[in-house]
């Protein structure tokens, strides 16, 4: 990726640059490739980096320290100035919103380059894309980072530029785009094989009246929303069985891959103490649970990608652009088990996918998000044919 994209950004009539990218692909080395080079070239004389989650700044200043650059990940609004000891600071799209005349000031008093990591956040509500407009409009070079350079609302995405489609319709003009296929074909990511459970769930309406439903016909909306409040109720049976299919495959995976791990992605706090309990009883050991607002969060998620820990159970911690050696991060909540055929600490694998390879791994469950579940099921379930996506 590098090769054909670092001359396009490089170029100094180009202000805005938008680089989309599978994940896994590099995004995180690439960037802090460019900033590097303008710092040095002293096109810019700062860096600020804007991500979607505190968990995402810290990632990023420790991978910026390995090109040298020092990022403040701890620096607040309430500084006012950034401490001259770094080279420029980390922030949330939300800490920009709350204060977008603070960055604007700091971007009109230095030569800046902006680093958006994932983008797309940057239109999550309407007042953080006119913040971040505002902010940093006056930046000397802009940078945006994404592998889904698209919303589906109609909430637009700063500094990315649009174009009319037939019928009326917009869409987003990429500077560069490396996708999964170019991807798979340069090993720096792996085939992910995503198995489908069905099962039959039974509920009761408020009326009392009782439904029965068949996970992958079709549905209303509000019966698919039941249906899957059932099965993923962590005290149903189709839940229950998955993760114990999910444990037999990473036993299998682990016979080749001693250090490969299992992921859950749950919905809420109370959903991924469940799972772990459910874990534990079927494996008998207590996985990880990382919790978003836990303060060791960041340190849970390092020490787990080096351990050999078999399980770790998250909410809203290991999503896109998290670091986790070996893993992809393409899965939403409510539940999202991964395990791995690739060793965690293997050389060059890393999350950003600075020249390593990525693993095989194999994906089991719902892919559903934001859904609770208060009723009971009685399920069956049995695992579909596989299915490998390409693109």
């Amino acid at each position: 990726m590098a090769a054909g994209c670092l001359p396009r950004v490089l170029q100094a009539a180009r202000r805005d640059f938008l680089l989309v990218a599978t994940p896994g692909a590099g995004k995180t080395a690439y960037a802090l490739t460019v900033a590097a080079e303008l710092l040095a070239r002293r096109e810019v004389a700062t860096l600020t980096i804007v991500t979607p989650t505190e968990h995402l700044k810290h990632q990023w200043a420790e991978a910026a320290a390995r090109f040298g650059i020092a990022i403040d990940s701890a620096y607040r609004n309430s500084q006012g100035r950034a401490s001259a000891d770094f080279h420029g600071v980390a922030v949330t799209y939300a800490q920009v919103a709350a204060h977008p005349a603070l960055h604007r000031q700091r971007a009109e008093n230095r030569r800046m380059l902006v680093v958006f990591d994932e983008i797309h956040h940057a239109g999550d509500a309407l007042s953080w894309g006119d913040a971040v407009k505002e902010s940093f409009d006056p930046a000397r070079r802009r940078l945006a980072l994404t592998g889904t350079p698209f919303r589906s609302d109609a909430n637009p995405i700063p500094f990315v530029t649009y174009v009319d489609e037939p019928g009326g319709g917009k869409r987003s003009s990429s500077d560069y785009v490396y996708g999964y296929g170019p991807a798979l074909d340069d090993s720096v990511v792996r085939p992910v094989i995503f198995l489908a459970y069905s099962g039959e769930m039974r509920w009761r309406t408020r009326a009392g009246d009782e439904i029965t439903a068949t996970l992958g016909t079709p549905m209303t909306k509000d019966q698919i929303a039941q249906a899957w409040r059932t099965a993923l109720d962590p005290a149903g049976e189709w839940v229950s069985r998955v993760l114990e299919a999910a444990d037999k495959r990473l036993t299998e995976v682990r016979r080749g891959m001693p250090d490969a791990g299992g992921l859950v992605i749950a919905g809420d706090h109370e959903d991924a103490r469940a799972y772990a309990a459910l874990l534990r009883g079927k494996t008998g050991k207590r996985p990880v649970v990382v919790l978003s607002d836990d303060p060791a969060a960041s340190q849970k998620i390092s020490a787990f990608a080096a351990s050999e820990d078999r399980w770790m159970v998250a909410v809203r911690m290991v999503s896109e652009g998290v670091d986790i050696p070996a893993w992809p991060s393409a899965c939403t909540p409510p539940a999202c088990l991964l395990p791995c055929s690739s060793p965690r600490r293997s050389a060059g694998s890393s999350g950003s996918g600075a020249g390593g390879r990525r693993p095989r791994c194999s994906s089991f469950g719902p892919r559903a998000a934001g859904l609770r579940r208060r009723t009971r099921s009685r399920t069956g379930s049995h695992p579909a044919c596989p299915r490998r996506r390409r693109t």
